[in-house]
């Protein structure tokens, strides 16, 4: 029944897409706050299509996304809405469509979701996240069972045409899906996967410059809170299978904290044999941003929805509060125990 409802969501979005891009508009690309590779790969990779295909296209974001990602091609026509807020309204305001790339919902598009709300345009999602608000939209093409948003854009880009796929846009949807499976550790639901980077690595720039330009490329201070996070920060609670990293923006501020600097943090605890949870705890100006990332079938979707207004997939998800920091940290530990026979349950 759900390869039934796929394929005839997939029919529906193709033939709204198709009325949508017949003929040129002004078209707006938005995507999630506190953009991440999939995000910005998505958004760079439909920009450059949709120029192609004879539209006027502007991407908006609400704040900056990671350095190591701005070496992306074309990645210096972003606009950044914290940056440039006037002509982000604007540009917004003009839109004739607005294509919303990984999230599900205007309230994950952080400080634009006002302004894209209070459009009329037609608005198409393109999304990998589970419980997408379908209300929202004019069409959507939205599935769980894919690594990436990046991989959907990577269909829907050679649905219309191989020739499409230009050096650029294949470098920029490979960065998308290889950072939202780090480097293909997980989320690789089917072998589908592997046969479209395989299609993007002929046409990108080369496989190992893209991956050094995204792993490679730490400052000092970076690989330096990294350390401190794991030797300093990192709690293992051996009763519920979960290691907490919490850094509250003093310790931030200690190593010059960049945008981007944390990423990835929340992963290393999962190395560990009996650590099913990991959960990064970081202290930002006016909320507690929490990362979550789990092994097998345990469900941090599930956990951020329920306890931290959040959400994502079954083995990563994201979730905030607006409470002191030592608060958030204490609740989180107060919910584990609500987990703990599923987080020892073995698989």
């Amino acid at each position: 029944m759900q390869a039934f409802y796929q394929v005839m969501q997939r029919e529906q979005f193709f033939e709204r897409f198709d009325a949508v891009i017949q003929s040129p508009k002004r078209i707006v690309l938005a995507c999630h706050v506190n953009p991440d590779g999939d995000a910005i790969g998505s958004v760079l990779a439909m920009s450059e299509f949709l120029t192609r295909l004879g539209h006027e296209v502007k991407m908006v974001v609400a704040n900056d996304f990671p350095g190591f990602l701005h070496w992306m091609p074309g990645s210096d026509a972003i606009l950044v809405f914290e940056q440039q807020p006037e002509v982000c309204k604007a540009t917004i305001a003009e839109a004739e469509c607005i294509i919303m790339l990984d999230f599900n919902s205007l309230s994950r598009s952080g400080i634009l979701h006002n302004e894209i709300g209070k459009t009329r345009c037609q608005r198409i999602l393109i999304d990998h996240h589970r419980d997408p608000d379908e209300s929202q939209f004019y069409c959507m093409y939205s599935s769980t069972q894919v690594s990436s948003t990046c991989e959907i854009v990577t269909e829907i880009i050679l649905h219309y045409g191989k020739q499409y796929l230009t050096d650029d846009v294949s470098t920029n949807l490979l960065v998308g899906i290889m950072t939202d499976t780090g480097s293909f550790a997980h989320s690789i639901y089917h072998p589908r996967t592997f046969e479209l980077v395989s299609v993007l690595v002929e046409k990108s720039m080369p496989y190992s410059y893209v991956h050094e330009m995204v792993y490679d490329t730490m400052s000092e201070n970076r690989l330096r809170l990294l350390g401190f996070a794991i030797n300093n920060r990192m709690e293992v609670l051996d009763e519920y299978a979960t290691a907490i990293i919490a850094l509250n923006k003093s310790d931030l501020d200690s190593f010059n904290y960049q945008v981007g600097d944390t990423e990835g943090v929340v992963n290393f605890p999962l190395s560990m044999e009996k650590t099913k949870m990991a959960v990064l705890v970081t202290e930002r100006q006016d909320q507690i941003r929490l990362s979550f990332r789990s092994k097998g079938s345990f469900s941090v979707h599930e956990l951020a929805n329920k306890h931290f207004k959040g959400g994502g997939h079954t083995n990563a998800a994201g979730g905030t509060l607006t409470c002191s920091f030592e608060e958030a940290v204490a609740l989180l530990k107060s919910v584990l125990p609500e987990y703990k026979e599923k987080l020892n349950q073995k698989e």
